[in-house]
């Protein structure tokens, strides 16, 4: 969130201060750290201080539990992760179990087991990338079908745009090389559906795909679904204009609070008056 400063974040902001501030504005966010170690108990109390009441963090299950385990004999092991959350379970949304593109139909009786045990106090969805999960046949079915029986939401991955254009751009050319090319699908299998779109740096370029997922949104909110929402930019210091314009979109077609401003954007309207 180094690239926030200036244009998202104040100026003089710390990284210990990109939490708070980030959590005036936006009330949800990707738990990414997770992924690649786990938080101590301390980290995970002070992050639970930092944010407001309503505010939620959506924890990936990390990468040991999904990638180099893949599921396996990790009943343990989910279930110390999940429990270290217990002191801020208010402010967990639900966690992602993100799958690795290696990981088949072949293996979903693992995802069951885990599934099995998960604790029903908190949330879960899921993330498939193997390209057989996406075949509108019997393996789409069964994945679908597990997930709807658990109450699992189906992580939706969109990256479309960022497929689809020719750049030089340095930032583009390597999301490109990073981020999985996987059908698109527009369905939820329970009630907090989870969209992770990936665009381009403008405005301009993700305007449809944009208007596409606000009508959905709005479509799942007026269902009484609760969504979470997170637009991406391969050229972070971008995102934060993606999200308020998105946010723009969808308040055109449904009654959602107004984005507060952001802290860098208080912080001048502050020096502006002397």
């Amino acid at each position: 969130m180094q690239e926030w400063k200036g244009s998202f974040f104040r100026d003089d902001a710390k990284p210990g201060q990109f939490l708070s501030q980030y959590a005036s504005v936006f009330n949800s966010v990707e738990g990414n750290t997770t992924f690649y170690s786990v938080p101590d108990p301390e980290t995970i109390q002070k992050w639970g201080e930092q944010t407001p009441k309503g505010f939620k963090f959506c924890f990936k299950f990390p990468r040991y539990i999904t990638h180099e385990k893949r599921m396996h004999n990790a009943k343990g092991d989910v279930l110390d992760f999940v429990r270290l959350f217990e002191p801020i379970r208010e402010k967990v949304g639900p966690f992602m179990i993100q799958l690795p593109d290696s990981f088949s139909p072949n293996e979903l009786y693992r995802l069951e087991e885990v599934l099995s045990v998960l604790p029903k106090s908190f949330r879960y969805s899921v993330e498939v990338r193997h390209r057989d999960f996406f075949d509108h046949g019997k393996h789409e079915r069964n994945l679908v079908s597990l997930l709807k029986s658990y109450d699992v939401d189906r992580v939706i991955f969109d990256t479309r745009k960022l497929h689809s254009v020719k750049s030089q751009e340095s930032s583009i050319l390597e999301a490109q090389k990073k981020k999985p090319k996987v059908p698109v699908r527009f369905d939820n299998t329970a009630s907090r559906p989870i969209l992770r779109y990936v665009g381009t740096n403008d405005i301009i370029n993700n305007e449809p795909y944009l208007k596409e997922w606000a009508i959905i949104v709005a479509e799942w909110i007026d269902d009484g679904l609760h969504p979470y929402i997170f637009i991406h930019a391969p050229n972070k210091a971008d995102q934060p204009k993606l999200c308020r314009h998105f946010h723009k979109l969808l308040s055109n077609l449904i009654d959602v609070p107004e984005l507060p401003a952001w802290p860098s954007e208080k912080q001048n309207k502050q020096l502006g008056l002397f």
